[in-house]
């Protein structure tokens, strides 16, 4: 989570309905409405933060985007799939424009998720599918296709131009950079995510800056 949008991604509703084609697995049929796609979306966020997972519905959020509940079945097939992708498509607008440095591209996406974590939709939606993925392996797998493979492409991008601007060393070994990938998503994201929702403390750009030090510079850094 370290920079903004690849240049490989389409802009505007192609990038939703490439993300949303990447999450269905591609599945072809009837052409899907976007504005249908996104009332959807929009109406399960909505559901769940009214009435929670338990109580959330596909007759309800049908109700509520206006669609016979037929038109859900056809894209969703069950609540579990469907909240996830409601939650995706929020993290899909996270981006970051070039700040000039690799902290500078830290401490801005670091913001930027925080903020995201920080609206009532997300934090509530997050929280269920990640609660309920516990003992839910299918869910757990699509949770990590749909948001944190997706979302790895800001540690990806980020890397890239800080190697390009000689903040960090090339590498040549792709499995390691992969797994450089994981544990850089896994420390930003795991911060952000304990600092919001757990400890549901502040991310100030104070934090922001502190955290980044550590990350970049170690213990030390930030003892001094």
């Amino acid at each position: 989570m370290v920079s903004g949008m690849s240049s490989s991604t389409p802009p505007g509703p192609c990038r939703a309905r490439s993300a949303l084609r990447a999450r269905t697995g591609g599945r072809t049929g009837r052409p899907r409405s976007a504005e249908a796609d996104a009332a959807i979306l929009a109406a399960t966020r909505a559901s769940l933060v009214e009435l929670g997972w338990s109580k959330l519905t596909m007759g309800d959020v049908a109700h509520r985007a206006g669609v016979a509940k037929t038109t859900l079945y056809r894209r969703w097939a069950n609540k579990n799939e469907l909240v996830v992708d409601a939650v995706a498509v929020l993290f899909d607008a996270l981006e970051l424009p070039d700040r000039g440095s690799l902290a500078a591209d830290v401490e801005g996406v670091v913001l930027q998720f925080a903020e995201l974590l920080a609206q009532p939709e997300t934090k509530t939606a997050l929280m269920g599918v990640v609660a309920e993925s516990t003992g839910d392996d299918a869910l757990r797998t699509r949770i990590r296709a749909a948001i944190v493979e997706r979302q790895k492409r800001l540690v990806v991008d980020g890397r890239r131009r800080a190697q390009a601007r000689g903040e960090l060393p090339l590498e040549e070994d792709p499995e390691a950079a992969a797994r450089n990938t994981d544990l850089v998503f896994d420390v930003v994201a795991g911060a952000v995510v304990h600092r919001t929702l757990v400890s549901a403390e502040p991310v100030d750009e104070d934090w922001a800056r502190r955290f980044t030090v550590l990350l970049l510079c170690g213990l030390g850094a930030i003892s001094s």
